[in-house]
């Protein structure tokens, strides 16, 4: 009995030296350093990360409004650094929280390191995607609204981002492209576009009939249409590869236009040489299927 009532004296006795012998005013001025370091790097990176931000954002307006760059582009390339600020900011806000509590800030990388490098090889073609979208913005090679030709796909971009293209083509199909799998872009958007008009006759016709006639074809048309922006200009009578001959006439048109004008000049110009007398050839037509 006396031996179980020392055991339990003495225990009590042992918590109460342990302790004792702790150093409670070290443990106190540690924490709030550690608690005023937390909260000076809080603040401080706060500080830099709003100052950033107010940087990109005006940054980003003046030069939009210098270069005049389309709306789409410019918002997409500023979402783009906005984040990546942003995680840039946060990376090295951690680290300096994570070193403020002695956590081992190297062996992490390291061990991160080797699972990034696993994560990398499966996320190849995202950050190629992503690579290869940001030059596509960041060159200004095509924007939505652009009829481009990108491969063996053509039709208007209708939407374009960091990863993927999506491009409409002329029969309404919807094409999502990788932005890896684009290597050769043709913007048919930047420049006015050719229109060549042939129009197959004879070589014996009276050449100064069919220029007067075109000439007054012109005359009534051209005024009408303020899309065409040069021409047009009467070539002439020229030879093809298969031995027959045509009358050409070429002109430039805004983008978009070229395939309409191309169709009312041509029916304006048979109607007025047949009324005229001018025998326009029809191409034969082959009805034989190839062997």
């Amino acid at each position: 009995m006396m031996f179980t009532a020392t055991a339990v004296t003495e225990q009590p006795n042992v918590w109460l030296r342990y302790f004792k012998t702790i150093n409670w005013d070290k443990i106190a001025g540690t924490l709030i350093d550690k608690v005023l370091s937390l909260l000076f790097f809080s603040i401080l990176f706060l500080a830099l990360y709003r100052l950033g931000q107010f940087g990109i954002n005006r940054t980003f307006k003046s030069y939009q409004r210098r270069a005049h760059l389309s709306g789409t582009r410019v918002k997409t390339i500023h979402a783009l650094s906005r984040n990546l600020f942003f995680y840039f900011v946060l990376f090295f806000y951690f680290y300096a929280i994570l070193s403020t509590l002695d956590v081992p800030v190297g062996t992490l990388l390291a061990g991160a390191g080797v699972a990034g490098l696993a994560i990398g090889f499966g996320a190849q073609g995202f950050v190629n995607d992503v690579v290869t979208g940001f030059f596509i913005l960041l060159e200004a090679q095509f924007d939505v609204g652009d009829v481009v030709q990108l491969g063996k796909i053509s039709g208007t971009v209708t939407s374009l981002g960091l990863r993927t293209t999506v491009v409409k083509s002329y029969d309404g199909t919807v094409n999502f492209i990788p932005n890896r799998n684009i290597t050769i872009v043709s913007n048919l958007s930047r420049s006015n576009m050719q229109v060549l008009i042939k129009l197959p006759l004879e070589p014996t016709v009276d050449l100064g009939l069919v220029r007067k006639t075109i000439e007054q074809v012109n005359a009534n048309l051209v005024p009408k249409f303020t899309t065409i922006t040069e021409g047009p200009d009467i070539l002439g009578l020229t030879e093809e590869k298969n031995g027959t001959f045509t009358y050409q006439v070429l002109f430039y048109a805004e983008n978009g236009e070229q395939l309409s004008l191309q169709r009312t000049f041509l029916a304006a110009y048979i109607a007025a040489l047949t009324s005229a007398g001018i025998h326009v050839i029809t191409p034969p037509i082959n009805l034989q299927s190839g062997s």
